[in-house]
Protein backbone atom coordinates (compact mmCIF):
# COMPACT_ATOMS: atom_id res chain seq x y z
CA UNK A 1 0.00 0.00 0.00
CA UNK A 2 2.98 2.32 -0.06
CA UNK A 3 1.77 4.04 -3.22
CA UNK A 4 -1.49 5.03 -1.50
CA UNK A 5 -0.04 7.25 1.21
CA UNK A 6 2.25 9.96 -0.10
CA UNK A 7 1.66 13.15 1.91
CA UNK A 8 3.72 15.11 -0.62
CA UNK A 9 1.30 14.30 -3.43
CA UNK A 10 -0.84 17.31 -4.43
CA UNK A 11 -3.87 15.12 -5.24
CA UNK A 12 -3.70 13.51 -1.82
CA UNK A 13 -3.39 16.88 -0.10
CA UNK A 14 -6.40 18.19 -2.03
CA UNK A 15 -8.63 15.32 -0.86
CA UNK A 16 -7.01 12.79 1.49
CA UNK A 17 -10.25 11.22 2.72
CA UNK A 18 -10.74 8.47 0.10
CA UNK A 19 -7.17 7.33 0.67
CA UNK A 20 -7.68 7.41 4.43
CA UNK A 21 -10.74 5.19 3.98
CA UNK A 22 -8.80 2.63 1.96
CA UNK A 23 -5.95 2.67 4.46
CA UNK A 24 -8.39 2.01 7.32
CA UNK A 25 -9.76 -0.98 5.43
CA UNK A 26 -6.52 -2.49 4.17
CA UNK A 27 -3.69 -1.32 6.44
CA UNK A 28 -4.95 0.77 9.36
CA UNK A 29 -1.50 0.65 10.96
CA UNK A 30 0.68 1.42 8.00
CA UNK A 31 4.45 1.68 7.68
CA UNK A 32 6.28 3.34 4.81
CA UNK A 33 9.72 4.83 4.22
CA UNK A 34 10.30 8.50 3.56
CA UNK A 35 13.36 9.59 1.62
CA UNK A 36 15.47 12.23 3.29
CA UNK A 37 17.64 14.80 1.46
CA UNK A 38 20.82 12.91 2.40
CA UNK A 39 19.50 9.69 0.86
CA UNK A 40 18.47 8.09 4.15
CA UNK A 41 15.22 6.09 4.23
CA UNK A 42 13.29 6.80 7.41
CA UNK A 43 10.50 4.43 8.54
CA UNK A 44 7.34 6.17 9.68
CA UNK A 45 4.16 4.50 10.94
CA UNK A 46 0.77 6.03 10.18
CA UNK A 47 -2.40 5.33 12.17
CA UNK A 48 -5.87 5.84 10.66
CA UNK A 49 -8.30 4.43 13.25
CA UNK A 50 -9.72 6.57 16.06
CA UNK A 51 -8.98 4.00 18.78
CA UNK A 52 -5.35 3.60 17.74
CA UNK A 53 -4.74 7.36 17.51
CA UNK A 54 -6.24 7.94 20.95
CA UNK A 55 -4.19 5.08 22.39
CA UNK A 56 -0.94 6.66 21.19
CA UNK A 57 -1.81 10.24 22.16
CA UNK A 58 -2.54 9.28 25.77
CA UNK A 59 0.25 6.71 26.19
CA UNK A 60 3.36 8.03 28.03
CA UNK A 61 5.45 5.46 26.17
CA UNK A 62 5.16 7.78 23.16
CA UNK A 63 7.10 11.03 23.34
CA UNK A 64 6.30 14.41 21.78
CA UNK A 65 9.99 15.32 21.89
CA UNK A 66 11.65 15.27 18.49
CA UNK A 67 15.10 13.81 17.86
CA UNK A 68 18.01 16.21 17.24
CA UNK A 69 18.26 17.36 13.67
CA UNK A 70 14.57 18.01 12.98
CA UNK A 71 15.67 21.36 11.60
CA UNK A 72 17.97 20.60 8.63
CA UNK A 73 20.90 22.59 9.94
CA UNK A 74 24.60 21.65 9.97
CA UNK A 75 25.30 18.84 12.50
CA UNK A 76 27.69 21.02 14.49
CA UNK A 77 24.73 23.34 15.29
CA UNK A 78 22.21 20.61 16.09
CA UNK A 79 24.66 18.72 18.28
CA UNK A 80 26.19 21.70 20.06
CA UNK A 81 25.44 22.42 23.74
CA UNK A 82 22.34 24.55 24.14
CA UNK A 83 24.24 27.70 25.09
CA UNK A 84 26.23 27.45 21.85
CA UNK A 85 23.25 26.93 19.56
CA UNK A 86 21.78 29.83 17.55
CA UNK A 87 18.67 31.46 19.08
CA UNK A 88 16.33 30.03 16.45
CA UNK A 89 17.40 26.45 17.23
CA UNK A 90 17.11 27.01 21.00
CA UNK A 91 13.65 28.53 20.51
CA UNK A 92 12.53 25.72 18.21
CA UNK A 93 13.66 23.04 20.64
CA UNK A 94 11.91 24.90 23.49
CA UNK A 95 8.46 24.77 21.88
CA UNK A 96 5.88 23.30 24.26
CA UNK A 97 4.66 21.28 21.27
CA UNK A 98 7.84 19.19 21.48
CA UNK A 99 8.17 18.81 25.24
CA UNK A 100 7.15 15.99 27.59
CA UNK A 101 6.36 16.13 31.30
CA UNK A 102 7.50 17.66 33.54
CA UNK A 103 8.62 20.53 31.26
CA UNK A 104 5.44 20.39 29.17
CA UNK A 105 3.29 20.41 32.31
CA UNK A 106 5.15 23.41 33.73
CA UNK A 107 4.82 25.43 30.52
CA UNK A 108 1.21 24.42 29.95
CA UNK A 109 0.13 25.40 33.46
CA UNK A 110 1.52 28.89 32.95
CA UNK A 111 -0.06 29.46 29.55
CA UNK A 112 -3.40 27.90 30.48
CA UNK A 113 -4.19 30.91 32.66
CA UNK A 114 -4.65 32.99 29.49
CA UNK A 115 -7.22 30.56 28.03
CA UNK A 116 -9.53 29.76 30.93
CA UNK A 117 -13.26 29.58 30.08
CA UNK A 118 -13.79 32.83 31.98
CA UNK A 119 -11.06 34.63 30.03
CA UNK A 120 -12.38 33.37 26.70
CA UNK A 121 -15.95 34.41 27.59
CA UNK A 122 -14.68 37.90 28.37
CA UNK A 123 -13.47 38.20 24.76
CA UNK A 124 -16.88 37.56 23.24
CA UNK A 125 -17.95 41.19 22.80
CA UNK A 126 -14.58 42.16 21.31
CA UNK A 127 -14.74 39.27 18.82
CA UNK A 128 -18.32 40.20 17.86
CA UNK A 129 -17.17 43.77 17.18
CA UNK A 130 -14.27 42.57 15.06
CA UNK A 131 -16.55 40.32 13.02
CA UNK A 132 -18.89 43.25 12.38
CA UNK A 133 -15.97 45.45 11.28
CA UNK A 134 -14.52 42.81 8.98
CA UNK A 135 -17.86 42.00 7.33
CA UNK A 136 -18.90 45.63 6.78
CA UNK A 137 -17.14 46.09 3.39
CA UNK A 138 -18.79 42.95 2.01
CA UNK A 139 -22.25 44.31 2.70
CA UNK A 140 -21.68 47.13 0.20
CA UNK A 141 -19.61 45.16 -2.31
CA UNK A 142 -21.98 42.19 -2.64
CA UNK A 143 -19.13 39.72 -2.34
CA UNK A 144 -15.98 38.90 -0.41
CA UNK A 145 -13.14 36.45 0.00
CA UNK A 146 -13.95 34.68 3.25
CA UNK A 147 -10.30 33.75 3.80
CA UNK A 148 -8.66 37.11 3.08
CA UNK A 149 -11.44 39.29 4.52
CA UNK A 150 -12.50 37.28 7.58
CA UNK A 151 -10.80 33.97 8.38
CA UNK A 152 -7.25 35.39 8.30
CA UNK A 153 -7.61 38.79 10.02
CA UNK A 154 -10.04 37.79 12.80
CA UNK A 155 -7.86 35.29 14.73
CA UNK A 156 -4.59 37.15 14.12
CA UNK A 157 -6.08 40.35 15.57
CA UNK A 158 -7.47 38.50 18.59
CA UNK A 159 -4.25 36.64 19.41
CA UNK A 160 -2.09 39.71 18.75
CA UNK A 161 -4.19 41.73 21.18
CA UNK A 162 -3.84 39.01 23.81
CA UNK A 163 -0.07 38.99 23.39
CA UNK A 164 0.10 42.78 23.29
CA UNK A 165 1.47 43.17 19.77
CA UNK A 166 1.11 46.66 18.24
CA UNK A 167 -1.47 46.89 15.46
CA UNK A 168 1.11 48.05 12.94
CA UNK A 169 3.14 44.84 13.42
CA UNK A 170 0.36 42.31 12.88
CA UNK A 171 0.78 41.88 9.13
CA UNK A 172 4.48 41.05 9.27
CA UNK A 173 3.94 38.76 12.26
CA UNK A 174 1.37 36.88 10.18
CA UNK A 175 3.84 36.49 7.32
CA UNK A 176 6.65 35.35 9.62
CA UNK A 177 4.35 32.91 11.38
CA UNK A 178 3.04 31.42 8.14
CA UNK A 179 6.55 30.91 6.80
CA UNK A 180 7.86 29.49 10.08
CA UNK A 181 4.96 26.99 10.16
CA UNK A 182 6.57 25.28 7.17
CA UNK A 183 9.26 24.01 9.54
CA UNK A 184 6.63 21.82 11.23
CA UNK A 185 5.61 20.11 7.98
CA UNK A 186 7.95 17.46 6.60
CA UNK A 187 6.39 17.84 3.14
CA UNK A 188 7.44 21.50 3.04
CA UNK A 189 10.41 21.96 5.36
CA UNK A 190 13.36 21.09 3.14
CA UNK A 191 11.97 22.73 0.00
CA UNK A 192 11.14 26.03 1.71
CA UNK A 193 14.12 26.57 4.00
CA UNK A 194 15.15 29.70 2.12
CA UNK A 195 11.88 31.31 3.22
CA UNK A 196 11.06 29.51 6.46
CA UNK A 197 14.34 29.84 8.36
CA UNK A 198 14.86 33.60 7.80
CA UNK A 199 11.24 34.25 8.81
CA UNK A 200 11.68 32.23 12.01
CA UNK A 201 14.87 34.15 12.76
CA UNK A 202 13.04 37.46 12.29
CA UNK A 203 10.15 36.29 14.45
CA UNK A 204 12.49 35.18 17.25
CA UNK A 205 14.41 38.47 17.10
CA UNK A 206 11.17 40.47 17.20
CA UNK A 207 9.85 38.52 20.19
CA UNK A 208 13.16 38.83 22.06
CA UNK A 209 13.04 42.61 21.61
CA UNK A 210 9.39 42.77 22.70
CA UNK A 211 10.09 40.64 25.77
CA UNK A 212 12.95 42.95 26.77
CA UNK A 213 10.59 45.91 26.40
CA UNK A 214 8.01 44.25 28.65
CA UNK A 215 10.65 43.64 31.31
CA UNK A 216 11.33 47.36 31.37
CA UNK A 217 7.71 48.42 30.93
CA UNK A 218 5.15 45.71 31.90
CA UNK A 219 1.64 45.94 30.50
CA UNK A 220 -1.64 44.07 30.85
CA UNK A 221 -0.85 41.50 28.16
CA UNK A 222 0.22 37.88 27.88
CA UNK A 223 3.87 38.59 27.11
CA UNK A 224 4.14 40.67 30.30
CA UNK A 225 2.47 37.84 32.20
CA UNK A 226 5.01 35.31 30.99
CA UNK A 227 7.88 37.65 31.87
CA UNK A 228 6.42 38.20 35.34
CA UNK A 229 6.10 34.45 35.88
CA UNK A 230 9.70 33.99 34.81
CA UNK A 231 10.98 36.63 37.20
CA UNK A 232 8.78 35.49 40.09
CA UNK A 233 9.87 31.87 40.33
CA UNK A 234 12.20 31.18 37.40
CA UNK A 235 9.47 29.06 35.84
CA UNK A 236 10.68 29.72 32.29
CA UNK A 237 14.07 30.42 30.79
CA UNK A 238 14.53 33.05 28.08
CA UNK A 239 14.25 30.55 25.23
CA UNK A 240 11.03 29.15 26.63
CA UNK A 241 9.46 32.60 26.85
CA UNK A 242 10.32 33.27 23.20
CA UNK A 243 9.16 29.81 22.07
CA UNK A 244 5.91 30.04 24.02
CA UNK A 245 5.08 33.43 22.51
CA UNK A 246 5.87 32.13 19.01
CA UNK A 247 3.69 29.06 19.55
CA UNK A 248 0.76 31.08 20.89
CA UNK A 249 1.02 33.43 17.94
CA UNK A 250 1.10 30.66 15.35
CA UNK A 251 -1.33 28.20 16.91
CA UNK A 252 -3.62 31.04 17.93
CA UNK A 253 -4.53 31.91 14.37
CA UNK A 254 -3.60 29.06 12.00
CA UNK A 255 -6.15 26.56 13.31
CA UNK A 256 -8.97 29.10 13.51
CA UNK A 257 -8.31 30.45 10.02
CA UNK A 258 -8.51 26.94 8.60
CA UNK A 259 -11.53 26.06 10.74
CA UNK A 260 -13.55 29.01 9.43
CA UNK A 261 -12.40 28.50 5.84
CA UNK A 262 -12.83 24.72 5.73
CA UNK A 263 -16.10 24.98 7.62
CA UNK A 264 -17.67 27.56 5.32
CA UNK A 265 -16.52 25.64 2.26
CA UNK A 266 -18.15 22.45 3.57
CA UNK A 267 -21.36 24.27 4.48
CA UNK A 268 -21.71 26.09 1.17
CA UNK A 269 -21.15 22.84 -0.75
CA UNK A 270 -24.00 21.27 1.22
CA UNK A 271 -27.07 23.39 0.50
CA UNK A 272 -29.28 21.52 2.95
CA UNK A 273 -26.80 21.88 5.82
CA UNK A 274 -26.29 25.60 5.16
CA UNK A 275 -30.03 26.23 4.89
CA UNK A 276 -30.61 24.39 8.16
CA UNK A 277 -27.94 26.38 9.98
CA UNK A 278 -29.43 29.67 8.77
CA UNK A 279 -32.82 28.57 10.14
CA UNK A 280 -31.54 27.05 13.39
CA UNK A 281 -28.72 29.20 14.80
CA UNK A 282 -28.94 27.26 18.06
CA UNK A 283 -27.07 24.50 16.20
CA UNK A 284 -23.88 26.60 15.98
CA UNK A 285 -21.97 24.93 18.85
CA UNK A 286 -22.60 21.40 17.58
CA UNK A 287 -22.17 22.54 13.96
CA UNK A 288 -18.68 23.87 14.69
CA UNK A 289 -17.73 20.56 16.31
CA UNK A 290 -18.96 18.75 13.21
CA UNK A 291 -17.04 21.07 10.90
CA UNK A 292 -13.91 20.39 12.95
CA UNK A 293 -14.47 16.66 12.54
CA UNK A 294 -15.47 16.77 8.89
CA UNK A 295 -12.38 18.59 7.55
CA UNK A 296 -9.82 18.94 10.31
CA UNK A 297 -7.62 22.08 10.23
CA UNK A 298 -4.74 19.95 11.55
CA UNK A 299 -4.39 16.62 9.79
CA UNK A 300 -1.60 14.93 11.72
CA UNK A 301 0.37 15.03 14.93
CA UNK A 302 3.38 12.85 15.62
CA UNK A 303 4.96 10.94 18.48
CA UNK A 304 8.18 8.96 18.94
CA UNK A 305 8.02 5.50 20.53
CA UNK A 306 10.21 5.32 23.65
CA UNK A 307 10.10 1.53 23.64
CA UNK A 308 8.55 -1.30 21.65
CA UNK A 309 4.76 -0.87 21.79
CA UNK A 310 2.00 -2.93 20.18
CA UNK A 311 -0.71 -0.85 18.50
CA UNK A 312 -3.59 -2.44 16.62
CA UNK A 313 -1.74 -5.76 16.53
CA UNK A 314 1.46 -4.23 15.11
CA UNK A 315 4.75 -3.95 17.00
CA UNK A 316 6.11 -0.40 16.83
CA UNK A 317 9.88 -0.41 17.50
CA UNK A 318 11.54 2.23 19.69
CA UNK A 319 12.82 5.56 18.32
CA UNK A 320 10.42 5.36 15.37
CA UNK A 321 8.03 8.17 14.44
CA UNK A 322 4.30 7.47 14.58
CA UNK A 323 1.90 9.76 12.72
CA UNK A 324 -1.59 9.87 14.19
CA UNK A 325 -3.68 10.89 11.18
CA UNK A 326 -6.31 13.02 12.88
CA UNK A 327 -8.22 13.63 9.66
CA UNK A 328 -8.49 9.87 9.13
CA UNK A 329 -9.50 9.15 12.73
CA UNK A 330 -12.26 11.76 12.44
CA UNK A 331 -13.80 9.80 9.54
CA UNK A 332 -13.55 6.38 11.24
CA UNK A 333 -16.94 4.67 10.68
CA UNK A 334 -16.43 2.58 13.81
CA UNK A 335 -16.65 5.76 15.83
CA UNK A 336 -18.65 8.18 13.66
CA UNK A 337 -21.70 6.74 11.87
CA UNK A 338 -21.98 7.90 8.26
CA UNK A 339 -18.63 9.70 8.62
CA UNK A 340 -18.51 11.29 5.17
CA UNK A 341 -21.78 13.16 5.71
CA UNK A 342 -22.04 16.56 7.41
CA UNK A 343 -24.38 16.12 10.39
CA UNK A 344 -24.76 19.46 12.18
CA UNK A 345 -26.37 17.96 15.27
CA UNK A 346 -24.11 14.90 15.49
CA UNK A 347 -24.09 13.41 18.99
CA UNK A 348 -21.07 12.12 20.91
CA UNK A 349 -18.75 13.98 18.53
CA UNK A 350 -15.40 13.21 20.14
CA UNK A 351 -13.25 14.25 17.20
CA UNK A 352 -9.48 14.60 17.52
CA UNK A 353 -9.03 17.90 15.67
CA UNK A 354 -7.59 19.57 18.77
CA UNK A 355 -5.52 16.52 19.66
CA UNK A 356 -6.00 14.37 22.74
CA UNK A 357 -4.38 13.79 26.09
CA UNK A 358 -1.72 15.96 27.69
CA UNK A 359 -1.16 18.01 24.52
CA UNK A 360 -4.82 18.81 23.86
CA UNK A 361 -4.92 22.29 22.30
CA UNK A 362 -5.07 25.01 24.97
CA UNK A 363 -6.62 27.44 22.52
CA UNK A 364 -9.56 25.18 21.61
CA UNK A 365 -12.18 27.25 23.52
CA UNK A 366 -11.03 30.45 21.80
CA UNK A 367 -11.01 28.83 18.34
CA UNK A 368 -14.51 27.47 18.93
CA UNK A 369 -15.83 30.86 20.01
CA UNK A 370 -14.29 32.70 17.07
CA UNK A 371 -15.69 30.15 14.61
CA UNK A 372 -19.16 30.22 16.15
CA UNK A 373 -19.34 34.01 16.04
CA UNK A 374 -17.90 34.30 12.53
CA UNK A 375 -19.98 31.55 10.94
CA UNK A 376 -23.06 32.60 12.89
CA UNK A 377 -22.76 36.17 11.60
CA UNK A 378 -22.44 34.96 8.01
CA UNK A 379 -25.48 32.68 8.33
CA UNK A 380 -27.54 35.43 9.92
CA UNK A 381 -26.64 38.16 7.42
CA UNK A 382 -26.45 36.28 4.14
CA UNK A 383 -28.47 33.04 4.14
CA UNK A 384 -28.36 33.04 0.34
CA UNK A 385 -24.55 33.11 0.14
CA UNK A 386 -23.04 31.13 -2.76
CA UNK A 387 -19.55 29.95 -3.65
CA UNK A 388 -17.94 31.76 -6.58
CA UNK A 389 -15.55 28.86 -7.38
CA UNK A 390 -16.00 25.10 -7.21
CA UNK A 391 -12.45 24.25 -6.11
CA UNK A 392 -10.77 27.06 -4.15
CA UNK A 393 -6.97 26.80 -3.97
CA UNK A 394 -5.42 24.90 -1.07
CA UNK A 395 -2.50 26.00 1.06
CA UNK A 396 0.56 23.83 0.39
CA UNK A 397 1.50 21.06 2.77
CA UNK A 398 -0.06 18.21 4.69
CA UNK A 399 -0.02 19.06 8.40
CA UNK A 400 -2.13 22.24 8.25
CA UNK A 401 -5.14 21.94 5.94
CA UNK A 402 -6.91 25.00 4.61
CA UNK A 403 -7.86 27.17 1.65
CA UNK A 404 -5.96 30.25 0.55
CA UNK A 405 -9.02 31.85 -1.08
CA UNK A 406 -12.78 31.38 -0.72
CA UNK A 407 -14.64 33.96 -2.81
CA UNK A 408 -18.40 34.11 -2.27
CA UNK A 409 -21.37 36.04 -3.59
CA UNK A 410 -23.51 37.52 -0.82
CA UNK A 411 -27.30 37.36 -0.82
Amino acid sequence: MEELFDPRDAAFQADPYPIYARMRREAPVHMRYFDQPGGEHIPVWALTRWEDCVAVLRDPRFSAEKPPGLLPLPPELNDAPKEEQPPLLRAFNSLMLFRDAPDHTRLRNLVSKAFTPRTVRSLRSRIESLVDELLAPGASDGGMDLIHDLAVPLPIIVIAELLGVPVEDRDRLKVWSDHAAMLLDGTLRNDHLAVALPSFVELVDYLKTTIDQRRADPRADLISGLVAAQEADDALDDDEVVATCALILGAGHETTTNLIGNGMYALLRDAAAWARLTREPELLPSAVEELLRFDSPVQVTSRIARETVTIGGYRIPPEVEVNTLLGAANRDPEHFPDPDRLVLDRRDNRHLSFGHGAHFCLGAPLARLEAQLAIGALARRWPGMKLEVDEPPMRPGFVLRGRTRLPVRLA
